[in-house]
Parts: C-alpha cells; structure tokens; sequence
C-alpha cells in the first residue's frame, strides 16, 4: 500500500503543477494583444519551470533507502517566469499606444505556441489523472482478494 501511496503523492504533484501551467497559458492567451500591463508597456508572456522535488537524504542512508526516497519525489514549481523576448512591434498610427513613429508594442505571445503548449499541458495532466485512476483501480482489487 506505501507504493501506492508514493504513485499518488507523485501524480498530485504532477496534477498541481499542470494545473498552475494551464493557467499560465490561458493568462497568456487572454492578453495576447493587451499593449498596457500594470508594470507598464505590453503584457509579457510567463513561462512555468518545473523541477524535481529535493531528494533528502543522509550518507549513512542505504541505496535501497536513498532509491525509495528519489522514486517519491514529484514535481514543483519553482517559478513563473517572464519571456524575455522582445515585444512584437506592429505599425498603428492610429492606436492609442502607439509610439511618435505610429509603431505599436505588442506582448510576445505567439498563439499557435500557446496553443501547442495548452495541448501538451493538457495531455500531461490527463495522463496523470489516469495514474490516480489506476492506482484507484489497483488498490480497489487489492482490497477484494484480502476481503
């Protein structure tokens, strides 16, 4: 039952993370074309960077000990981040934000990438989803040959 316990640890981290990237994504979708953000000039599009939960351990752990520990580690997010590609600049004399030449900064947000990453998250956190439901599925067997 501990293995089945550290699966599900594993994927609910995994589910936490992919959810806290979609919802990077569809902020960076949403303001695709806002040329004001609140820090001033266009919205930036932020990336979300995951890595692998701290492994912690002492040098007297046994191999098997220290196995068992890096097998149950998941995954965080240790930042979101702003692109640091320039904005796209578009010519608009007639928009409101346009610069003395009539160019106008745009976020960098490309759509179609947006898109692809949206899809990616997605399968991620499906595939993680159907983990826990497998694990559900195991544990429930478990229980009906020991009862």
């Amino acid at each position: 039952m501990d293995v089945m316990n550290g699966t599900l640890s594993i994927a609910a981290t995994a589910l936490r993370a992919e959810r806290l990237r979609l919802d990077v994504i569809a902020s960076n979708l949403a303001n695709a074309n806002s040329t004001r953000s609140p820090e001033g000039g266009p919205y930036k599009r932020r990336n979300v960077v995951l890595v692998p939960q701290q492994m912690e351990f002492d040098f007297a752990s046994t191999l098997d000990q220290v196995a068992e520990q890096g097998a149950r580690q998941g995954v965080t997010v240790s930042d979101v981040i702003e692109d640091v590609s320039p904005p796209r600049v578009v010519f608009d004399p007639g928009h409101p934000d346009a610069n003395p030449d009539g160019y106008v900064a745009y976020p960098n947000v490309n759509p179609i990438m947006e898109t692809v990453d949206l899809m990616n998250a997605t399968r991620a956190y499906e595939a993680n989803v159907q983990v826990v439901s497998a694990t559900k599925r195991m544990a429930e067997a478990a229980l009906a040959i020991g009862g």
